[in-house]
């Protein structure tokens, strides 16, 4: 997908903050049976279309609202995953602003996750 130059510039500016994850580790992560903070911030639509096993949604539009009681632990790892890096790199930072010290933005998404036949449930 080919975004504007400004959003692009504001993702990047938000990656500068951001810690990111890679597929493969958060994989390997499930594979050894941790507890993963998985948050899938991308739209109702595509939660409802598919998305990675034993994520929670918390969409992009109401993360920072809900995001207190659904884990009101500032210091509990959060991972979090859009479409493809870019919301998520955003909402990492939004979070880290308001507290958050552990948030984890999964680099590739969705799309990198499926290309990799990561598990998912419909």
């Amino acid at each position: 997908m080919d975004h504007f130059p400004r959003f692009v510039a504001l993702v990047d500016d938000s990656k500068k903050r951001t810690t990111e994850i890679s597929i493969a580790d958060v994989r390997a992560r499930m594979d050894r049976g941790e507890r993963l903070e998985l948050v899938d911030v991308r739209e109702d639509s595509e939660w409802a279309a598919g998305r990675i096993r034993g994520a929670r949604h918390i969409g992009r539009g109401v993360l920072e609202r809900d995001i207190e009681k659904a884990i009101p632990d500032p210091n509990a790892e959060i991972i979090l995953y859009c479409g493809g890096g870019y919301r998520s790199a955003l909402a990492a930072d939004s979070l880290r602003k308001m507290g958050y010290a552990r948030v984890l933005s999964m680099a590739g998404g969705w799309r990198e996750w499926q290309a990799a036949s990561g598990p998912t449930d419909r």
